[in-house]
């Protein structure tokens, strides 16, 4: 009986697991998305989803608020939605009855890999292995959804100017590897960007992230814009149509991962009828209306409240159904599909862009970072530091890579130069510098003033250079950086403060999901203190 019992349970799960599993596979083929099974083009129709009031934690993840997903599915169908885009889950939490009501309902979910808590700082950024671990915890979390889950975005809006331009060398780097992640687990959902439509770096982020070798190229590009604003605008004066012509022979597709200005409401959405129709519909893969709920930045077309199955709409509601009902895109099949268009050519380093095309950050490795830990004969007692030892090293390092250089830990991006160990946490970095400063002096003295070393007599590892033979964290053996520099390069580009609140989001009065700009999950308090002092000790000491 027990045996019996326990086989009929495994089948039920299994069954639960190929249900969840059943939709359609969206795939890509050229510049375009297609149902594999039908060899329809496949449009996205969807919601940016991110219900923000009522919640009571400072997690959202409305894909756990079951009474609310149940409740939003219904507006989704009445809407003739089949797509939506979900900034923020937490992966601990159980998803299985909303991700079910959304496959019943034919809805395909877009995920961002990033949270504003673990994600790349677009003014100081670094790719780690803390910020990898909890984007690899958030595609495991969801592997079992299958098809369901029809991409990924690796950043939201991370460079949006010139300054923040190095930012995008780390967000590609995390695209290499959250791809080579997805294989590893015998996915090949497709791993995306979305910029902010800022005019002066447009067509460099638009190139960057399609130029180079299959492996590091997106898989495709997203657009989040707020120009068309209402119907006194049209294809031409709302700047669409320059927007299209950028993309027009992209090689690998494009969307728009945000849309809908809200200076006139009620909202009627007149930018839809172009792109489902034929000014945009050849070039793009449809889109996702900026937003669903509505919120303090009042976007929404519905309000409703965490965990509440009530919902009222608000004056944008009719204006975009009926915009959506008349969307009724040609497109073309895939047998018959023959794609025509070039890779992009990587745009060179320069005073707007800086960037090298010839070198991306190392994939995070935990091995390779725990072993240069173990290699130290002056370290910190403990490596989580308080708040009071980030800020004492902070100035501590700042002073110590003015004299010396720091090029194992350091990284330039428009020279393409990225040291051994720059994909180690802060703190990690902050420990090799500090022992680089007793090797200089001989040995004497193990010390930084309001913080706690240690000297170690007998390091585990007596020669660091085996640490890059250590595996990454997708599991390939390490080699080392062949793009040292000398670690006295010239960067301008470090910022004097990396706070969240001074990184947020400036395209469209905030409109976008800001995730990818606030200081990393990997910075503690402590952290984020020797992140701050170590950027300002940059611009003084040409550091990084």
């Amino acid at each position: 009986m027990k045996t019996s019992l326990l086989g009929s349970i495994a089948g039920m799960l299994c069954a639960a697991s190929m249900a969840l599993a059943a939709m359609d596979p969206i795939v890509i083929k050229g510049s375009k998305f297609f149902n594999e099974k039908t060899g329809d083009q496949f449009f996205f129709k969807g919601v940016a989803y991110q219900p923000r009031t009522g919640l009571s934690s400072s997690d959202p993840d409305p894909l756990a608020d079951t009474a609310g997903c149940k409740r939003d599915v219904e507006a989704f169908k009445d809407l003739g939605l089949n797509s939506i885009r979900v900034y923020e889950v937490d992966y601990n939490n159980n998803h299985d009855e909303c991700m079910k009501a959304l496959e019943d309902a034919g809805i395909y979910v877009v995920l961002d890999m990033p949270s504003p808590k673990y994600s790349i700082n677009r003014s100081q950024p670094y790719w780690d292995h803390d910020l990898m671990s909890h984007w690899a915890a958030k595609v495991d979390a969801f592997t079992k959804y299958g098809n369901q889950v029809v991409a990924w975005i690796a950043g939201n809006e991370v460079a949006n100017d010139v300054d923040t331009t190095p930012s995008a060398a780390f967000v590609k780097a995390a695209v290499r590897d959250m791809k080579a992640y997805l294989r590893s687990k015998g996915l090949e959902t497709p791993v995306g960007y979305a910029d902010n439509d800022d005019m002066e770096i447009r067509m460099n982020l638009i190139n960057y992230f399609n130029c180079g070798d299959e492996e590091t190229r997106a898989d495709f590009y997203g657009i989040n814009i707020y120009r068309w604003c209402g119907d006194e605008t049209d294809f031409q004066t709302s700047g669409y149509a320059d927007v299209t012509k950028n993309m027009t022979d992209y090689s690998i597709p494009s969307l728009l991962t945000e849309f809908g200005c809200n200076i006139n409401r009620p909202r009627t959405f007149p930018e839809v009828k172009s792109l489902y129709g034929s000014d945009m519909g050849g070039t793009f893969s449809g889109g996702i209306m900026y937003e669903f709920t509505e919120e303090d930045n009042k976007y929404g077309i519905v309000k409703v409240s965490y965990g509440d199955s009530k919902y009222e709409k608000t004056g944008d509601y009719d204006g975009f159904k009926k915009a959506m009902a008349a969307a009724k895109p040609q497109g073309v099949k895939m047998s018959s599909y023959k794609p025509q268009s070039k890779d992009s050519t990587c745009p060179k380093a320069s005073s707007s862009w800086k960037v090298s095309p010839d070198a991306l950050p190392p994939t995070p490795s935990a091995e390779r970072c725990q072993c240069m830990l173990d290699s130290l004969g002056c370290t910190f007692k403990n490596i989580d530091l308080s708040a009071s030892e980030g800020k004492a090293v902070g100035e501590a390092v700042g002073n110590i890579c003015g004299l010396t250089s720091c090029a194992e830990v350091a990284y330039d991006t428009s020279k393409g130069e990225y040291g051994n160990y720059v994909a180690c946490d802060s703190n990690q970095r902050a420990a090799w510098i500090v022992n680089k400063n007793y090797v200089n002096q001989k040995y004497a003295k193990c010390e930084i003033d309001g913080a706690d070393t240690v000297a170690v007599k007998a390091p585990k590892v007596k020669d660091d250079s085996v640490c890059l033979t250590k595996k990454d964290d997708i599991g390939s053996v390490g080699t080392p950086s062949s793009n040292v520099g000398s670690g006295s390069g010239d960067d301008k580009d470090a910022e004097d403060d990396g706070s969240a609140d001074d990184s947020g989001d400036s395209s469209d009065d905030s409109a976008s999901q800001d995730n990818d700009n606030s200081t990393s999950g990997a910075a503690s308090v402590a952290a984020t203190a020797f992140v701050k002092l170590l950027a300002a000790a940059a611009v003084a000491h040409f550091l990084f």
